[in-house]
């Protein structure tokens, strides 16, 4: 039978959970042109609500094949986890990338076969507004990383200086399982590889999302003109158009998964 995306169950052994991680972590939301509340089954909501169901849980097991989400979301989930008296054991299934990445700190114990992969990243943003909502949104978001990297740091315990920590954040960085292990993201690695199919799948599916993401940006820059009557700016210079980069990080995976 084909895993949900979600999903929060019994498992066969008495008194243990399986929770399933496996696409975006999102929020409840809003469709403006329905007029109708979007209950999201990936939020910080939806998990505290399905976790209460079952309070004599003693342990609990989280497989995660997720490129991240709403921060927030993925913040509040590690919590709950941490606070949770049940045993934790997460299991990397492909990808923990960005907030994913969050949540697994939450494991008592985290496990990754040989071909699995993490990316940790700095929290960011899609933001609008005057000068002190904009410096307000960026020391917001300077507080939510200082909680993410604690999460890091306190299951890494010691393996990993936050110096050392803060270069990885800064650069955007995809971590081996080795590495993990190295530097105490995980407990154990697994001789046999995943199959990375979905992952890959999940990893186009990022940059789309990027992608999308840069266009609204655009778009919502182009409407805010527009609505204050601002004049359009006036057209640098064209300057020439530099030879494309290649994606190195695509290649490193795609040539992971061959």
């Amino acid at each position: 039978m084909k895993k949900q995306i979600w999903e929060l169950k019994q498992a066969v052994e008495p008194n243990t959970l399986e929770m399933y991680i496996y696409g975006d972590v999102e929020g409840d939301g809003y469709d403006w042109w329905a007029g109708e509340d979007i209950v999201s089954e990936t939020s910080a909501n939806y998990f505290r609500s399905e976790l209460a169901k079952y309070p004599n849980a003693t342990q609990i097991n989280i497989y995660i094949n997720s490129y991240g989400g709403s921060v927030f979301e993925g913040t509040a989930i590690y919590s709950q986890l941490k606070r949770h008296s049940a045993q934790k054991t997460v299991y990397v299934d492909g990808f923990a990338c960005s907030v994913a990445s969050v949540i697994a700190m939450a494991g008592d114990r985290v496990v990754m076969p040989r071909n699995t992969m993490m990316m940790i990243h700095n929290a960011w943003n899609i933001v609008y507004g005057n000068a002190t909502q904009l410096r307000k949104a960026a020391d917001d978001l300077d507080t939510i990383m200082e909680g993410n990297m604690q999460a890091y740091l306190e299951k890494a315990n010691g393996k990993i200086d936050k110096e050392k920590l803060i270069e990885l954040l800064n650069a955007e960085t995809w971590l081996t399982a080795e590495q993990c292990l190295e530097y105490g993201f995980c407990d154990e690695i697994l001789g046999q590889d995943k199959d990375l199919t979905e992952a890959k799948q999940m990893l186009q599916k990022v940059n789309k999302t990027l992608e999308q993401h840069l266009s609204y940006n655009k778009a919502l820059a182009a409407q805010f003109r527009e609505m204050q009557n601002d004049p359009e700016p006036t057209p640098l210079p064209s300057e020439p158009t530099p030879e494309p980069k290649e994606n190195t990080t695509i290649k490193f995976l795609e040539a992971l998964m061959r």
